[in-house]
């Protein structure tokens, strides 16, 4: 995918989650993170799909999803299956929310 492509798919997302206040995205490396509330639940990376984090919730919520690594040394995420259901996307992010890492400081 090139980085064309993954801008068409960010835009898609932040379109999908629109309703979801507190729904950011920084682009990095021709990808983009996506955070909600300062911590992320995932990314675009070199597949252009859009990947979740491993947690409970996500699980639940895309039982029918698998296990891809988004770059190498990196951890397994989800290809997400509900990106077309905005309202299902919107709750499993908000629901996942508890299971996410704190946003790590920089130091100084």
């Amino acid at each position: 995918m090139g980085k064309e492509q993954n801008k068409h798919m960010m835009e898609y997302v932040m379109d999908q989650l629109r309703g979801l206040p507190g729904v950011r995205q920084i682009g990095m490396m021709g990808g983009y993170i996506f955070y909600y509330n300062d911590r992320i639940f995932g990314g675009i990376y070199e597949s252009g799909e859009l990947l979740i984090r491993v947690t409970e919730t996500s699980k639940k919520y895309m039982p029918d999803s698998h296990l891809v690594l988004p770059y190498e040394g990196a951890k397994e995420m989800l290809v997400c299956t509900i990106l077309e259901d905005r309202d299902t996307l919107q709750e499993m992010i908000e629901e996942m929310w508890d299971e996410l890492p704190e946003r790590k400081t920089k130091k100084k």
